[in-house]
């Protein structure tokens, strides 16, 4: 590109993609999400490289996987995790090469000085409303180019309230009354989708209507964002990324490295690139992010270090062959209390995930545990959450191989069959030279555990 491009990184909150149109929902509004998929690339293996929102945030801000970092957990409140003071981040290094940085919405990174944006939203003004957060991004987009938006939705995350329902469903966020100069779009619970992680309960189906409904209003939210873009002359000149950190907020998706918790939506919009309306089917990670971007800022890179590459040569051609056959993912923490660190290595073909506190019954996240749709399967005493059973959610070995084409629910661990022994080592090997190149300090528990 022969000219600096303005960037916008959108991240939602807790966003799958069984709750989005162009991702096979055929119930849930998603129009806007649509369209940018049509008008750009919609990438099908894109995966978060750990499922909890400020860890993922890091990687997403630095190219490096959360271990690296420093973020193994959440940093707000009495969590406390935080990046390490000489990280270089996306927003420094745009910010002294000539671009103007702002961020709005949910923050959820620690400390302000490894992440400083030029330009900041108080994290509470705006609050669910993502209709009026894009509107009060039209001076800072109005002004002169070129110009990184970190554009950051609550929704469709839970929030700490529920419905007067006789299920108690949490409401995702959503208001009593519409926001003013937006109209909430509702949802029948009858009329939902069941994705196969979850029971088909009255209490699953009552959460994904509110869940619904927190999904289409950051669809608006982003649709008003296109729109200042496009009044403002901007989007001719401007890249627009679409992610979200982790998956839907119920168990066997959210904090999990099952493929409900990682694998997740990736659009890109260029005006600089002939895609429109394409997939890619490649392995990306959220390693990737930074490079990328900072690829097309024409940042000079080479006293850098990142765990990913730039996406470049699949945004200018999805088709590309020569690119990586894995990917990898790194989760330790959710909130300080919540223990349980995994590695994973990822072919198209194979996932396997090495659960380092595999004698550690697997913690939950406190919402997640204490949602209606998790509290009745303890109710009712059910044997399974979804297709899995309870007893393997809960209690997991130390190795898991599951075989993506054959299994695509992750139901069959092949870790202990003989036949796949040999894949397995070729697969411990990898894990560990990865943990080496990445400085791991959980390396060492191959050693001595």
């Amino acid at each position: 590109m022969n000219k600096r491009p303005n960037i916008v990184l959108m991240v939602a909150d807790d966003l799958g993609t069984e709750g989005m149109g162009c991702y096979g929902n055929q119930v849930v509004k998603t129009p806007n999400l649509d369209s940018l998929a049509g008008s750009g690339i919609q990438f099908l293996n894109s995966f978060c490289t750990t499922a909890s929102c400020a860890a993922s945030r890091s990687v997403i801000l630095t190219g490096q996987h959360n271990h690296a970092n420093g973020t193994y957990g959440h940093t707000h409140g009495h969590h406390h995790f935080s990046a390490f003071d000489d990280t270089l981040s996306l927003p420094r290094l745009l910010g002294e090469n000539g671009y103007r940085t702002g961020r709005c919405g949910k923050k959820h990174f620690s400390p302000d000085s490894v992440y400083p944006f030029a330009w900041n939203i108080p994290e509470q003004e705006t609050g669910r409303d993502d209709v009026r957060m894009s509107e009060i991004c039209r001076d800072f987009i109005r002004d002169e180019d070129p110009f990184f938006l970190y554009w950051c939705s609550y929704n469709p995350h839970r929030d700490g309230v529920v419905e007067d329902h006789p299920l108690r469903p949490n409401n995702f966020g959503n208001p009593e009354t519409s926001f003013p100069g937006d109209n909430e779009q509702t949802y029948r619970e009858e009329e939902v989708e069941i994705p196969f992680f979850l029971n088909d309960s009255p209490e699953v189906r009552a959460e994904l209507a509110q869940y619904y409904q927190s999904v289409s209003r950051l669809d608006r939210g982003v649709g008003r964002l296109m729109q200042v873009l496009r009044e403002e002359g901007k989007m001719n000149n401007t890249i627009i990324v679409f992610i979200s950190d982790n998956g839907i907020a119920f168990p066997q998706a959210k904090t999990t490295l099952y493929e409900p918790g990682m694998r997740l939506p990736c659009l890109i919009h260029s005006p600089f690139h002939e895609s429109r309306g394409e997939v890619c089917e490649e392995l990306i990670s959220w390693t990737d992010l930074t490079p990328t971007i900072l690829e097309w800022a024409n940042v000079n890179t080479e006293k850098t270090s990142f765990h990913g590459a730039s996406l470049e040569p699949l945004v200018s051609n999805p088709g590309t062959a020569d690119w990586r056959r894995e990917i990898y993912a790194s989760h330790t923490f959710h909130e300080i209390t919540n223990y349980y660190p995994m590695r994973v290595l990822r072919t198209k073909k194979y996932k396997f995930i090495y659960n380092i506190a595999w004698k550690l019954d697997y913690s939950f996240a406190s919402d997640l545990w204490a949602c209606p749709s998790w509290q009745a399967v303890l109710r009712d005493g059910a044997s399974h959450f979804g297709s899995r059973s309870v007893d393997n959610y809960i209690q997991r070995p130390c190795f898991e191989l599951y075989d993506l084409e054959e299994d695509p629910q992750e139901l069959e661990n092949l870790a202990e069959k003989p036949e796949y022994r040999q894949l397995i080592d070729e697969f411990k090997d990898k894990l560990q030279k990865f943990q080496k190149q990445t400085s791991d300090p959980w390396l060492h528990k191959w050693q001595y555990e």
